[in-house]
């Protein structure tokens, strides 16, 4: 009896369980559901925000303080707005820092300081030797002034700024190199070589640098106190692909100052060539950029404008004195220094003319060579035909006919195409005869040019045709075999003479 209550008042306590869970269910659902809804408007309303406070600055090319190729050296050798010190080369399409030899040292650096509060730096270079390792490495810098020469990388010590070193050569033994480092100072540390500089870095990443199919390229950018180095690995030519390589915070460079790179060479040596400098001011969004006006000061402008006028009157006298003393002589007129439209079109059609007559010469000199080889042929199968024809059958009989009458087709033909180049060669010639004589552009010689057009395509037709009909042709018949000129029996018989001569000879001797 108590077992049976027992059992009853547990069943009664399962019932009213299961009848509660789908309300305890329904309740987990609606608070899940609020939540997703709370979290939704929550990230709707940071999302602008977060837009809005990542938004680009505004980027502007600044050409002082940049140089690229091609045209990128002077007459003088010199590079516009910059210097160069040490073993640095300029050409027209790079600069060499140093060259491949042992103990070199140079540098770039421009001739006007920056002060730019933000600004971003697009370098291209190539690292490039023949060695398993190299040295010593290239640096880009920004400084309060110009370290045209010194021990670290070819530039000054204890500079006031920051440098950024690609370091091919490892010093230090911890096999770490090559590597890119950032390295700050404030005028009084000495850089430390023998380690590197990775005690004093403030930021650095492994990259290698060397010998890449394309060229390495280096962006740098100094925004809000915040510098950043990102780095493309010379394995694409896309110049866009940049992959992060390290950033330092809270960094504070010097209101103005110059950009310059250098590098330098040790007991190994390798080619530093820049092939690209581009600098970029950035401003913040929402902020109006600075006018153009503003980069020049007032005093700087007044200067260059003197200096222009004052060239501009020295040259007027120059010329001048030139006309006094020269009455006769005539300046050369500009129209008659470059080429107009028309002669441009007249050239133009010559040109078309003369690689046609070309090419048409060509064609008619293998037209020839294909007609005598087809004369001999004839001539060999007819003769053959005269001394076999009685042997043989009815059937190779009417084979060897068919064969020597396909092969006048062709040699008539081949005449058809000879004589048609010819008569294309004729009307050529005549037409630049004619267009030398009158000009181009008359009704004759477009009608010489249709009538070329159709030979051509008579010409292809033909060929077309013969070769067609050469492929169908009847092959010739097997001639019968010639007997040798020495049988078996004879050769064997001549080595055993031949042999017995050579010992009788020898016994002799």
């Amino acid at each position: 009896m108590y077992a049976q209550k027992a059992r009853r008042v547990d069943l009664k306590n399962m019932a009213v369980s299961t009848a509660r869970r789908p309300a305890a269910i329904g309740r987990v659902l609606i608070i899940t559901f609020l939540t997703a809804i709370i979290f939704r408007c929550g990230v709707a309303d940071v999302a602008p925000g977060a837009s809005t406070s990542e938004e680009l600055p505004h980027r502007r090319f600044e050409y002082k303080y940049s140089f690229k190729g091609p045209h990128l050296s002077q007459t003088d050798g010199g590079i516009p707005f910059w210097i160069h010190t040490g073993n640095a080369i300029p050409s027209a399409d790079q600069v060499r820092i140093t060259p491949s030899l042992r103990s070199q040292k140079g540098s770039v650096w421009t001739k006007n300081k920056v002060n730019f509060a933000h600004w971003e730096a697009e370098v291209t270079f190539r690292v490039s030797g023949r060695g398993r390792m190299g040295a010593d490495g290239l640096a880009v810098w920004f400084t309060s002034e110009q370290g045209l020469d010194g021990p670290v990388y070819g530039a000054a010590d204890q500079w006031n700024g920051v440098g950024i070193f690609f370091d091919s050569f490892d010093n230090d033994g911890k096999k770490n190199n090559p590597s890119i480092v950032v390295v700050g100072n404030n005028g009084k540390l000495v850089y430390d070589h023998q380690n590197d500089g990775t005690t004093q870095a403030l930021g650095t990443c492994l990259r290698d640098f060397r010998n890449k199919p394309y060229p390495i390229r280096a962006k740098i950018s100094y925004y809000k106190r915040t510098l950043t180095v990102m780095i493309n690995n010379g394995f694409t030519p896309d110049r866009d692909d940049y992959e992060f390589c390290t950033k330092v915070d809270n960094m504070v460079l010097p209101g103005d100052g110059f950009f310059g790179i250098s590098a330098a060479t040790g007991g190994l040596a390798d080619d530093h060539d820049v092939l690209s400098f581009l600098l970029f001011t950035l401003t913040e969004p929402g902020q109006q950029p600075p006018p153009p006006e503003s980069e020049i000061p007032k005093e700087e402008k007044d200067k260059y404008q003197e200096e222009f006028q004052n060239f501009q009157q020295e040259l007027d006298k120059k010329k001048e004195e030139f006309q006094k003393e020269h009455p006769g002589v005539q300046g050369e007129q500009i129209d008659d220094m470059y080429e107009n439209v028309n002669d441009r079109e007249i050239r133009q059609v010559f040109e078309g003319q003369n690689q046609i007559h070309l090419e048409i010469k060509q064609l008619h000199r293998q037209l020839a060579m294909i007609l005598d080889e087809q004369r001999r042929y004839v001539s060999v199968i007819t003769t053959e035909v005269t001394k076999k024809g009685p042997n043989l059958d009815p059937a190779g009989q009417q084979q060897l006919g068919s064969i020597i009458t396909n092969q006048h087709e062709v040699l008539k033909n081949l005449n058809e195409l000879r004589n048609s180049f010819h008569e294309s060669l004729k009307q050529i010639s005549s037409a630049q005869h004619q267009g030398n004589a009158a000009g181009i552009g008359t009704y004759e010689t477009v009608q010489h040019f249709n009538d070329i057009k159709e030979h051509l395509h008579m010409v292809k037709r033909d060929v077309e045709h013969l070769v067609q009909r050469n492929s169908q042709a009847v092959k010739c018949p097997e001639l019968p075999a010639m007997p040798t000129c020495l049988s078996t029996l004879h050769f064997v018989i001549f080595i055993i003479v031949q042999s017995v001569l050579f010992f009788c000879y020898i016994m002799y001797k």
